[in-house]
């Protein structure tokens, strides 16, 4: 009947369905031979009952038509097999539910005809018989062979080299998730890589989502456009209140539109998913009515054994559907979530690429990135639990119907609790959302600190200032905790009342029921089929707010993706572009006005330029002129006004902050072309990048850091500008690209790229500059004054005016004179670029020195063998490897429980086993009740049983709040103690470890591992734990009923162990993978939101589109098994649990006459918990694996190398010391890492008391060195230094460095108020804080503060000046009155104001000290008592400086550079 009465809709589906033609297979042949035996069979039995059994067909015509009609079903399933190969479906649904349907139809008198055969004996009808049972086990082979999959159709090639299974999968396959099974497989035999993961299918590319979905979108917008067109018109008309309304409205609107978009799309993929979960939720309903029925047939004695049977097998086969169907449903919606986050990723990044400045300003790059990450992840949130908000209620609505029934109006008691139990989670739930926001901002406020000190941690160790951070963190982690334990302990509230809900609905309506009326019996049906349903119950009302917060979570996402992908874009009618032509101009602006916002006041007013073909341009002007809007106008990155841009050619442009990608040197470069080494090299040379590349540990093949980390501003700003040379675009905007560059190297590009003779002589040349030397040289000067061209024409006929460039000329080289002096010196010192030294010597300062090579640091700390990975890729691979091999799972589950004490522990467990116990004491005191003999329609002693029920349930509920805080507070315990380790570890590390490990893996460590600790294992183990006694206390039930069930359980124990081993392994792995490719994708997007004018002016947005896609997908590679490996665990582990519903159920009916129905009841009534408490155990145990890693990484930080202690106990340091202040150098040498060469070689010196010395060399001689081995930031290779006569090596770093100053280069400030920053330890009083500060020349800026004291210096002190922070430093130094001063003096020349300041008041405070200057600038050391001269780690000169002068040599040379002899 199903297959005469589907086929027409069949094969029109397959008719509109063609995939290609599929070749005959084996496969195929297999199944038209057997199909042609079953029809054969038919017509032979017809002809034999013909023959045979004439005279009996008058009365039974039935029996004749039946073979015939069997055989012509089965011929048509052989068209439909042809059919289906001719149309290309390898897996056919229809055919398999018809085999199946035909091998149960079959049973039936297969089961007669056995009877029948023991009956009689098989000779009586011999040839019947056989022909039975041989068409029988033809179409079991029917069935097992529709399981497989036909091979793919012909023509269609496999381009990928990893396709994925589920394509070749058949339809039993796809549904129960066995074409995952070789993934799993291959993840337990080794840890998966990158390369074992498959491609993703087609469908799920973002070239295929999002190339469909933009057409979609755009069409949307544009209908959106109009109708805000019309409206505009109106608009304009209107008051200022309606048009807010309409923008708001627009918002709105926009996320309505987005999802509108999005439903269009993925929506017909989606609804298949519900259809699956509505079938679920039928099978779901059934299950109840079966047990009710099962348990009927136990209290009937007369019943026979078959319907039993059948009842067991029909409730094993329910809950086997209904697995299958969630699991699908879930499947979908995975992959609709999946495709939705890709959708909305790429529409976003697109968008960021199109976005115009007005819009771009109203969101901050954090803002964007925050789009992606968590506004699309609340989208895949919303997909997966839309479904819940409205099934959940016709859940809930269904459940009350149904026990309805069965306990009439009592039910009504049950939602009375349910309606109580609400508000208090609601009310807990409010109460935790607050909490939760006090941690997070103690959390914050300590993340921030911990940023700060790992950017300052040079200064903290100068300072000796560790343990008052240290207390700060600590006072802030103390607060965040004792939030987190208010916050755990309402949550056990919630949990406790969530775990007993269902005891309290049962209690309230047995209760009810019972006291209404006497003659209300509780039996076995009506206790345990109540009971199954209140089960079902409580995973709706779980659900539903869960659902409900979700959406509106996804709501607001969507509302601000639609304001986000709605914004305003760059117009194209900005610029008009035009091909080359051979004469005339580049570029002409006619009559231009410009603004950055369409409403705001124009930037650039009455424009008129025209540039003629290979000419150099000078735009030159005050700062905030308009100088590099002239340039964005030119690449229609402004809003035109009025007027026309015409720019023919391509363009090169050069931004006035260098823009740099994290990639290789000459990625950065060639940025998308492909490499011509001659001209490549020719480029690197022109921009002066040879030296560079020099000290870089890789060359051209060093990655750089995100945002440029291990480059200087100089060598990114000519990065930036060789990328731009390389491009051999026409026209060239340089925006002021000498600035962050040397005066000499400035001059060497001048002249070797952007001048005449240059590389760029024959192309346009449009450079926006600040450098009065290379004026000369322009062909066109333009001179901008507030947005608006003042003069222009060459340098001659400008000076000949006299107009504002002659004056503004007159007055810079006027000033520039005076500097020259210090200017040049300053310029010649900081040179790296052409200093001949070797690369291990570029260490050779205090970090941040140098204008040139400031980080150098970073890049440093790479095996000479692996030149091309950067420190930070080694850290992140390190933790991959690491957190792999089982053994240290154990050690950190020892690790992390000895933390907590075993005494805890115990009692723990202790507390949970007494919690089961209680748990299976009522379900057992309910089976008894059950049980109770009925005596004249009532049953006696209710009252008494329904209060001990209520106790045991009572004790149940306050254990399980015992266990839940008893848990929490371990966590607290354990996390407070492993924070506090690391910190310390941290802390006690030497220079060299900060150097090493990025900041961004330290915070890492003090962010997200630390929370993973607070909250995510602690959960973990609570979930755990919990299930496995409910576990075990469904198994002892099962086994009290029938204890034969242990012979089914103990099998079925092992096989869940070994898929669960198998599952763990993929799914740690297949996480990390996930984690790792997540990065990248914010990583671009940050890169390209910032570069976004760089992208657009150099014309590569389709490469970037194309990076952005791939990085996507990459990120889906491994998310797309993650969800699926899940989905596999679950299916095949539920189908374990029903296993073990089956045996229960079947045992009862085998020992029905020994069991009581209330026993039965409760044995199957537990089993069937048992599918969800397995799949829960494994989730939780995930979750631990996962998050236990955390302990593992934060503990990682306990065996790097520490400083020396900080204090040795029991010196004998004089308090005074050092009293003289006399240092002793005695043949001391240093290293940086070892197995590197000496940076000081043999330093032998005495410095008296008082003295004055200064230290000068070349970058790189060794100068600062020095002082890091005073300070012992670095400890003696060999030799020592005697203080005072002590040796510094014998005494603590705190007694050491708290006995000494510095005033460093980088002048740091701490976030925090002032008074902190002077003194951290509250030390001294107010009067001396404010003498020093009247010393450093602040007190006026102090007292003139709003808060004076306890003003607030934010993150980094970036509320103050560069000057006033270095004359805080110098007020700290003033403060602590050491008798050694060591002045690392600043590079980056402070303003000659504060450093005249700075000098004198050195000279004056600290005359009766001893005060070392590393000196950059040779005129503030002239007076002093003894200069030292260093080369290459040696003292080459030493003496006073009138007398080096006279002896001509190294000394002399350098005087003479700078101008001062």
């Amino acid at each position: 009947v199903y297959l005469w009465l589907l086929v027409p809709f069949y094969c029109v589906h397959l008719y509109c369905h063609d995939r290609g033609r599929i070749q005959m297979s084996c496969l195929c042949t297999a199944k038209m031979v057997l199909g042609f035996l079953l029809a054969s069979f038919g017509f032979v039995e017809f002809f034999y009952i013909l023959l045979e059994r004439s005279q009996e067909i008058q009365q039974h015509m039935v029996f004749l038509l039946s073979p015939i009609i069997r055989s012509m079903t089965v011929i048509l399933a052989l068209c439909i097999i042809q059919l289906e190969r001719i149309r290309g479906c390898r897996s056919s649904v229809f055919l398999f539910l018809f085999w199946v349907l035909s091998v149960v139809c079959s049973l039936v008198p297969l089961r007669a005809k056995i009877q029948l055969a023991i009956d009689e004996g098989i000779e009586s009808d011999i040839v019947r018989y056989l022909a039975f049972f041989s068409y029988f086990s033809i179409q079991l082979a029917q069935l097992f062979l529709c399981c497989f999959a036909d091979q793919p159709p012909q023509g269609k090639p496999v381009l990928e080299k990893n396709p994925c299974p589920v394509e070749n999968a058949s339809f039993l396959s796809k549904i129960l998730f066995w074409w995952f099974t070789g993934l799993v497989v291959k993840g337990y035999r080794t840890p998966l890589e990158a390369e074992d993961l498959w491609t993703l299918r087609e469908e799920d590319t973002s070239h295929k989502i999002i190339s469909e979905l933009q057409e979609d979108w755009t069409a949307e917008c544009a209908k959106q456009q109009k109708a805000l067109a019309s409206g505009a018109a109106l608009g304009s008309r209107l008051p200022d209140q309606a048009q807010l309304l309409r923008k708001l409205q627009k918002e709105q609107s926009s996320g309505f539109f987005l999802l509108r978009t999005l439903a269009r799309k993925f929506g017909p993929y989606f609804l298949t998913g519900t259809l699956c979960i509505i079938f679920h939720d039928a099978f779901m309903f059934a299950i109840p009515q079966v047990l009710s029925l099962l348990l009927g047939f136990m209290r009937d004695e007369e019943a026979p054994l078959w319907k039993g049977y059948f009842y067991a097998t029909l409730m094993f086969l329910l809950s086997c559907l209904q697995s299958l169907f969630n699991h699908q449903y879930m499947y979908t919606c995975f992959t609709v979530g999946m495709r939705v986050k890709t959708a909305v990723m790429g529409l976003v990044y697109r968008k960021s690429l199109v976005i115009n400045s007005s819009a771009r300003r109203t969101c901050t790059v954090g803002e964007i990135v925050n789009l992606v990450s968590a506004d699309t992840q609340k989208l895949m949130d919303f997909v997966v639990y839309f479904n819940a908000v409205w099934l959940a209620p016709i859940e809930i609505a269904l459940c009350l119907f149904f026990l309805w029934q069965h306990l009439g109006p009592s039910a009504l008691a049950g939602i009375a609790t349910v309606i109580l139990i609400f508000p208090l989670n609601g009310f807990i739930a409010k109460k935790r959302s607050k909490l939760q926001e006090i941690q997070m901002k103690f959390m914050d406020g300590r993340i921030r600190l911990m940023n700060e000190i790992l950017n300052g941690i040079k200064i903290l160790k100068f300072y000796a200032w560790e343990k008052a951070f240290l207390e700060q963190v600590l006072g802030y982690r103390e607060k965040e905790l004792k939030a987190l334990k208010k916050s755990q302990i309402l949550y056990s509230i919630s949990i406790a009342s969530f775990n007993s809900s269902s005891f309290l609905i049962a209690f309230a309506m047995f209760g009810v029921y019972v006291t209404l009326d006497d003659r209300n019996v509780l039996d076995a049906q009506k206790v345990f089929v109540s009971m199954a349903l209140i089960n079902i119950l409580k995973t709706p009302l779980s659900q539903l707010p869960f659902a409900i917060s979700t959406t509106m979570q996804a709501l607001v996402s969507l509302r601000r993706l639609g304001k986000y992908l709605c914004s305003e874009e760059l117009r194209g009618d900005n610029v008009s572009k035009a091909p080359l032509s051979p004469e005339g101009e580049d570029v002409i602006i006619e009559n231009g006005t410009f603004s950055w916002t369409p409403e705001g006041p124009p930037c650039l007013k009455r424009i008129n330029i025209h540039v003629p073909r290979g000419s150099l341009v000078a735009v030159v002007g005050h700062v905030g002129s308009g100088k590099s809007s002239l340039l964005s106008a030119m690449l229609g990155e402004t809003e035109k006004r009025s007027g026309q841009v015409t720019v023919k050619g391509t363009v090169a442009y050069v931004p006035q902050q260098a823009w740099i990608q994290n990639a290789t040197v000459q990625d950065n470069i060639l940025f998308g072309r492909e490499k011509l080494k001659t001209w490549y090299q020719r480029v690197l040379e022109a921009c002066a990048l040879l030296p560079d590349l020099g000290i870089l540990p890789a060359g051209d093949a060093t990655e750089i850091g995100e945002k440029g980390l291990n480059l200087s501003g100089g060598q990114k700003q000519r990065v930036s500008l060789a990328r731009a040379v390389y491009r051999k675009a026409d026209v060239y905007l340089l925006d002021d690209p000498l600035s962050a560059v040397d005066a000499h190297v400035g001059q060497h590009i001048f002249e070797k790229v952007v001048g005449p003779k240059g590389v760029l002589r024959d192309k346009t040349r449009i450079l926006v500059t600040h450098g009065m030397s290379f004026l000369p040289q322009a062909d066109l000067i333009l001179v901008l004054v507030d947005g608006e061209i003042t003069e222009s024409g060459s340098y001659q006929e400008l000076l000949s005016r006299h107009g504002a460039f002659a004056d503004f000329i007159h007055t810079f080289a006027s000033t520039e004179r005076k500097e020259t002096g210090s200017r040049r010196s300053n310029a010649r010192l900081s040179m790296v670029d052409f200093m001949p030294f070797s690369r291990d010597l570029s260490q050779e300062q205090l970090i941040g020195g140098d204008t040139t090579n400031t980080n150098l640091q970073n890049m440093e700390p790479v095996s000479e063998t692996e030149p091309d990975q950067t420190p930070e890729d080694l850290g992140k691979l390190t933790e991959v490897d690491k957190a792999r091999t089982g053994r240290v799972k154990l050690k950190l589950y020892k690790k992390y429980f000895k933390t907590i004490g075993s005494a805890i522990i115990i009692l723990i467990v202790f507390l949970y086993a007494f919690q089961q116990g209680a748990s299976l004491t009522y379900n057992y005191w309910l089976s008894m009740w059950a049980d109770d003999p009925v005596v004249n329609g009532t049953q006696i002693d209710t009252d008494l049983k329904l209060s001990v029920f209520g106790a045991l349930g009572f004790v149940q509920g306050i254990a399980i709040f015992g266990t839940t805080v008893a848990i929490s507070i371990c966590g607290i315990i354990a996390s407070r103690q492993l924070h506090t380790d690391l910190l310390v570890n941290v802390l006690r590390s030497p220079m060299s470890f900060f150097e090493c490990t990025p900041s961004g893996n330290l915070l890492n460590r003090f962010a997200k591992e630390i929370d993973a600790i607070d909250c995510m294992v602690p959960e973990g183990l609570k979930m755990m734990l919990s299930y496995v006694f409910k576990l075990l206390e469904v198994c002892i039930i099962v086994m009290m009923a029938t204890p034969f069930a242990a012979v089914i359980i103990l099998p079925l124990a092992f096989l869940y162990a070994f898929v669960q081993s198998f599952y763990v392994a993929t799914s740690c792995q297949l996480r990390r993978l996930e984690a790792v490719s997540r990065s990248p994708i914010y990583t671009h997007f940050n890169e390209t939101v910032q570069g976004a004018s760089v992208i657009r002016a150099f014309g590569e947005q389709p490469r970037f589109i194309l990076q952005a896609n791939e990085r996507v997908d990459f990120n889906q590679t491994s998310y797309f098994p993650r969800f699926v490996a899940t989905r596999w665990l679950a299916v095949n582990l539920e189908f374990v649990g029903n296993v073990v519903v089956l045996a229960a159920a079947i045992l009862s009916v085998m020992g029905r006459s020994t069991l009581s129905p209330g026993i039965v009841g409760l044995a199957v009534s537990h089993s069937l918990q048992v599918t969800g408490i397995l799949s829960w155990i494994v989730r939780s145990w995930t979750d631990v694996e996962n998050n236990i890693v955390s302990v593992e990484r934060v503990n990682e930080y306990a065996e790097t190398p520490k400083e020396a202690s900080w204090s040795t106990e029991g010196s004998s340091l004089p308090v005074a010391w050092p009293q003289s202040g006399t240092i002793e150098f005695q043949d001391y040498g240093l290293q940086y890492r070892k197995g590197l060469e000496l940076a000081l070689k043999d330093v032998t010196l005495h410095i008296n008391q008082r003295e004055k010395v200064g230290i000068v060399g070349r970058t790189g001689a060794g100068k600062s060195s020095l002082a890091l081995g005073i300070f012992r930031i670095l400890e003696a290779a060999k030799g020592k230094i005697f203080i005072d006569g002590v040796n510094i090596a014998d005494i603590g770093l705190h007694d050491l460095r708290s006995r000494i100053t510095i005033i460093p280069q980088d002048p740091v400030l701490f976030s925090g108020s002032l008074r902190m920053n002077l003194d951290p330890f509250d030390t001294y009083t107010d009067e001396e804080i404010w003498s020093s500060l009247e010393l450093a020349h602040l007190k006026t800026f102090v007292s003139n503060l709003p808060d004076k004291l306890n003003y607030e210096c934010s993150e980094g002190g970036e509320n103050l000046s560069l000057g006033q922070r270095q004359l805080v430093c110098l007020a700290r130094a003033l403060l602590r009155k050491t008798k050694i001063l060591v002045l690392d003096e600043a590079t980056a020349a402070v303003d000659l104001e504060t450093d005249t300041l700075i000098q004198s008041t050195i000279r004056t405070q600290f005359e009766h000290c001893t005060v070392l200057t590393v000196a950059h600038r040779l005129n503030t050391i002239m007076d002093y008592t003894r200069v030292i001269v260093m080369d290459r780690g040696h003292i080459s000169e030493m003496d006073s400086p009138a007398n080096l002068i006279s002896q001509r040599g190294q000394f002399y040379r350098m005087c003479l550079e700078a101008g001062l002899v």
